[in-house]
């Protein structure tokens, strides 16, 4: 399920032990991310890239 959160309903989830997935690529990642991020780059993005995220908690991309 897709849903669009703003930065309080980020930290709501965070507090949660949602999972923060970053997709930029690894240069803009390392240039500023949110702390605690995951990176896992766009065009790396796939089932197998994903398949060890708790699937417990929510996932948080951006």
């Amino acid at each position: 399920m897709v849903t669009n959160i703003d930065r309080y309903g980020l930290m709501a989830l965070t507090e949660m032990g949602a999972v923060i997935l970053d997709v930029l690529p690894e240069r803009e990642y390392s240039s500023g991310h949110i702390p605690g991020a995951l990176n896992l780059p766009l065009r790396k993005l796939n089932t197998a890239a994903v398949a060890d995220l708790e699937r417990s908690k929510p996932v948080v991309v951006y």
